[in-house]
């Protein structure tokens, strides 16, 4: 089996609605998923009486876009061959394709989804799980099952790759990045001693 019966479900699944059981609490947005019961999204606090010990993820966004941390995902599914990104200081990845416009491929661009044909900044086969689920259907050739060997480390060269982003991708990132949106910009300091001007020298008195 080389996809888990729950990935399909997770990735159809509409997250970041209002829990019908907790309309009135303040933490009350659906944004986890039970990989045991794969019933749909819920809120906080289902999560505390209904899946207390069942395995759940959070789900993020970025520029109203779902993600899902490396940490929490690559404990349930090999994601090998799908790019990666760091937001807020995280690395996360996109569960579904990401609409972009048609049109030639940009100068530099050297990487690109082999579904989708979204443009990467490094040599990965897939832009997101949906498209590498799509990819496995097609050909077979990766797979989401965790293997029995030490899971590979993301190389630490590639924790700046968010310097490295196109213009448009940076301004898309940035969106998801709250403390940024919110920081407050110093005011400029201003000098309250004004520099005295010199003494006039007049002009020499001609006869």
């Amino acid at each position: 089996m080389l996809v888990p019966p729950w990935l399909e479900s997770l990735l159809s699944t509409s997250f970041f609605t209002i829990c019908p059981r907790h309309n009135d609490s303040p933490r009350n947005e659906c944004n986890m998923y039970c990989l045991d019961c794969m019933s749909g999204a819920f809120c906080f606090y289902c999560r505390s009486s209904r899946h207390k010990d069942h395995p759940v993820i959070q789900i993020r966004r970025s520029s109203y876009h779902d993600v899902v941390r490396v940490a929490e995902i690559q404990k349930a599914l090999d994601i090998s061959e799908v790019q990666t990104y760091v937001i807020n200081s995280a690395r996360v990845l996109f569960l579904n394709e990401r609409p972009q416009p048609k049109g030639p491929v940009g100068k530099g661009v050297s990487h690109l989804c082999e579904i989708c044909g979204r443009s990467l900044l490094d040599p990965f086969r897939f832009c997101s799980l949906g498209c590498k689920l799509e990819g496995i259907k097609k050909n077979g050739e990766a797979s989401f099952v965790l293997s029995n060997k030490n899971e590979e480390e993301i190389p630490q060269e590639r924790e700046g790759m968010q310097r490295r982003l196109p213009t448009k991708e940076k301004e898309e990132l940035r969106e998801g990045r709250q403390q940024d949106m919110h920081r407050s910009t110093p005011p400029p300091t201003h000098s309250n001693s004004r520099r005295r001007k010199g003494i006039p020298q007049r002009a020499p008195f001609v006869t």
